[in-house]
């Protein structure tokens, strides 16, 4: 467990992983929050604790496990983006800017460390049953659910899956992929 917006917290954590279980071969980058506010009144402060945790603590993230593997010459990354990177969502604007920032920091990583033998992909759940969403109003779970085809919110599962395989060796000629897991809400992106 690390802070992955702390830097030297997170190298710590890294070099136990490493020590108790070998060389980061895959890493899954999903650590996010969200504070829900309307444009007008997110505050600087919200705006930066998103941010920072979304794609900042993400970069942080692999920058931190690249050296290896990239000394290796292979891996995989897999980096947690969102269905509102594309669609968007009222007081969602800073989570939405982060997750969009993720998508762009998956295409360019997958073409720089595609040379080295490294995967770099995102998966975009839509709405998942989480702490995060569990806390939002019965209204506006209902209005995402009206949206979704598939006509259910995704459980951890359904995104783990997608994860698991960009992860394999069966996808071992996908990179640069935003996959979205989202029940097709955000069917068109």
């Amino acid at each position: 467990a690390a802070d992955v917006t702390d830097p030297d917290a997170l190298a710590a954590a890294l070099a136990t992983a490493t020590e108790a279980h070998g060389p980061i071969e895959v890493l899954v980058a999903s650590a996010g929050i969200n504070r829900e506010s309307l444009a007008a009144r997110t505050s600087s402060q919200m705006w930066d604790e998103v941010i920072s945790a979304d794609l900042t603590g993400t970069f942080n993230t692999v920058r931190a496990v690249t050296p290896a593997m990239m000394r290796a010459r292979k891996g995989r990354i897999v980096l947690v983006s969102s269905a509102i990177a594309a669609r968007g969502g009222v007081g969602l604007s800073a989570y939405g800017a982060a997750k969009g920032g993720v998508e762009g920091l998956t295409r360019s990583l997958a073409r720089e460390l595609a040379p080295r033998g490294i995967t770099v992909n995102a998966v975009a759940p839509g709405f998942v049953t989480t702490a995060m969403t569990a806390s939002l109003p019965d209204h506006i779970r209902t209005a995402y659910l009206e949206q979704i085809p598939l006509g259910r919110f995704a459980d951890v599962t359904d995104i783990a899956g997608p994860v698991l395989f960009l992860a394999s060796p069966a996808a071992a000629y996908v990179t640069g992929a935003i996959l979205g897991v989202d029940g097709g809400l955000g069917m068109g992106r």
